[in-house]
């Protein structure tokens, strides 16, 4: 009984992105996912049940009109495993979140599904960057950095050029490499530090505070302007305040009016599966499709060599020479 299902669970075991829309909590999106996959699991149509064979009594009349009670063989379904007796075969299932959205955010949220959930741990635990889409305006300043805060300033911004917005933007980017490269553990005179940086691969090892590997402008419009954030170990408060020191900077202020997560490592907007995708099939679907984008992390940093070990090498190889 059931086999289908098990069947089914174990193509679903993986990982997946979903949109999330602002004003929601990410508690119900995946609260919402989890129901719908109980009830693609559940739907599945339950094996032919097993028999067994039973002894009946069955009267019989005889030929000479008298009756006589008989006991036949029959085969009758085995019942004590069928869903209408045990009920549902699945009643919870385990789905895992990953670097979570606050209900003011939206964008990409990742999430997993039974032995996806260690792999999910794998990519929280990376050094992947991710990237975000920030809206901000000009001439306000508010409590918790956001437009729906409670306001504490008016200011003008009429002075504020692009230019200016760049030359600000290159300061604080500027100021978070100096800290990468701090929390990157790596000599900065050597060539690996080098290739690393021109690669743009350099990554913090280990805890560090929030950083921005990336920092630029989309669109610039006063009092509304648009930035693009590449992050490691940020949260979305961390971005709305760089807003608002932004504002500081050119001598006003500003509050955070959206914030859309674009990329999560591997995982793009483009995949992410919006609200009327959030089935069974199209979740199998998406977790075939990303089995192996998961896997896409951040190369470890390389070992260095050991000095004698090195020596003797190049000892071994000169002696091969004279041979």
């Amino acid at each position: 009984m059931g086999s289908r299902a098990v069947w089914m669970f174990r193509g679903l075991e993986g990982l997946f992105a979903v949109y999330k829309p602002p004003g929601v909590h990410w508690k119900l999106i995946r609260d919402g996912i989890e129901t719908n996959l109980l009830k693609g699991l559940n739907s599945a149509p339950p094996l032919e049940p097993r028999k067994q064979i039973a002894f009946l009594p069955e009267i019989r009349e005889g030929s000479d009109g008298s009756t006589e009670l008989t006991l036949t063989a029959t085969r009758l379904p085995i019942l004590a495993n069928h869903p209408l007796v045990t009920g549902p075969q699945f009643k919870k299932l385990h789905v895992g979140v990953g670097h979570r959205l606050d209900a003011f955010s939206s964008g990409v949220l990742v999430l997993g599904v039974g032995q996806g959930n260690k792999m999910l741990a794998d990519l929280c635990n990376s050094q992947t960057t991710r990237d975000y889409t920030v809206e901000g305006e000009f001439g306000l300043a508010t409590e918790d950095f956001s437009h729906t805060g409670r306001l504490v300033e008016r200011t003008t911004y009429d002075h504020i050029t692009q230019d200016d917005l760049e030359r600000v933007l290159g300061m604080i980017q500027g100021s978070n490499q100096k800290a990468l490269i701090t929390y990157s553990n790596i000599d900065l005179s050597s060539q690996q530090a080098y290739e690393l940086a021109v690669k743009g691969s350099l990554y913090p090892q280990g805890k560090s505070p929030p950083i921005l590997t990336g920092l630029r402008c989309l669109s610039f419009k006063p009092p509304y302007f648009t930035l693009e954030m590449q992050c490691v170990n940020e949260t979305q408060r961390v971005l709305r305040r760089v807003v608002h020191e932004v504002g500081l900077e050119l001598r006003s202020t500003a509050v955070c009016t959206g914030v859309r997560r674009t990329r999560d490592g591997p995982f793009s907007l483009q995949a992410a599966l919006t609200h009327k995708h959030w089935s069974f099939p199209e979740i199998t679907e998406a977790i075939r499709q990303s089995q192996f984008s998961w896997r896409k992390r951040t190369p470890k940093e390389p070992q260095p060599q050991n000095k004698n070990t090195e020596k003797v090498r190049m000892k071994r190889k000169g002696a091969a020479g004279q041979d």
